[in-house]
């Protein structure tokens, strides 16, 4: 194991972990050539048998004797970054969930069409920017059955550190990708996409027509496409213009609206989750 001890926190191979920015990571210009940081041994894991390359880890001198297993089933060769977890917190700014950090080369994303091949249930995210609420709708899709997702290209970006922390790596397990790459490529150019795909698309919102999830039509679609909005403002009027049905979750006590990450949960329950009702 190529061991680094740190004592320089100015040397270049860990500006991804101190001095590098979430979206200069990414790097929006050459996605091909962009970095993530993945957090937590299983995460790390996920993405490493999905194929993602690492580049250096970054880890709590205690867990060395732990990450030797990995190095060795994956025949890893990459500098492995270390110290206590006091200068590790130091040089990150934040404590390292269960003391390990990774950065891996990102991928190029899919094409639509390559990822709607075949799929009946896929997930639409419109501008959510909580990381936390797209990990967890991530780790909802892909415990309930949801098929794919598709991320606006004002969506936080599902590699980002906590994100896919928050999603326990299923970001690397189900299939993803962007829909159009300005703003301006959402609604009507994204939901037409998906039209000529033949999804219906359904707007979950609070609207004068919207039909209950429990409408019987919601599960005899052949292919649907779930649209969830920001967590603050809901989705846009204009997408829910252009959607064929607006949806909502029938709910007691007067209560009108529930988190994005709870609310499509339940609905990828009642829409998707049917072969596990029975599991």
């Amino acid at each position: 194991m190529n061991v680094v001890e740190i004592t320089d926190f100015s040397d270049p191979r860990l500006d991804v972990y101190a001095r590098l920015t979430e979206a200069q990571l990414r790097n929006k210009l050459e996605p091909e050539k962009g970095i993530f940081i993945a957090e937590s041994p299983k995460v790390i894991f996920r993405a490493l048998d999905a194929g993602y390359t690492p580049l250096s880890f970054l880890l709590e001198r205690r867990h060395l004797a732990s990450l030797q297993n990995l190095i060795d089933d994956y025949h890893l060769d990459v500098p492995v970054f270390t110290g206590d977890d006091e200068l590790l917190s130091h040089l990150t700014g934040y404590k390292l969930t269960r003391g390990i950090l990774c950065a891996m080369r990102r991928k190029p994303l899919p094409a639509l069409a390559d990822i709607l091949a075949g799929v009946h249930r896929v997930a639409v995210l419109e501008d959510i920017t909580n990381s936390v609420n797209v990990g967890a709708m991530f780790r909802s899709a892909a415990a309930l059955g949801v098929d794919a997702i598709l991320i606006t290209p004002t969506c936080c970006d599902p590699l980002y550190r906590r994100a896919a922390r928050v999603s326990m790596g299923t970001v690397f397990q189900i299939p993803w990708t962007r829909i159009g790459k300005t703003a301006s490529d959402w609604p009507e150019k994204g939901i037409a996409q998906l039209h000529k795909l033949g999804f219906v698309c359904v707007a979950f919102a609070l609207s004068d027509d919207s039909i209950s999830l429990l409408d019987a039509r919601l599960t005899n679609f052949d292919k649907l496409a779930m649209v969830f909005g920001t967590e603050g403002d809901g989705l846009a009027s204009s997408t829910i213009a252009h959607c064929d049905y607006s949806v909502r979750i029938p709910m007691a006590h007067d209560v009108d609206s529930l988190n994005v990450a709870a609310s499509s949960a339940i609905a990828f329950w009642q829409i998707c989750g049917s072969q596990n009702k029975h599991a």
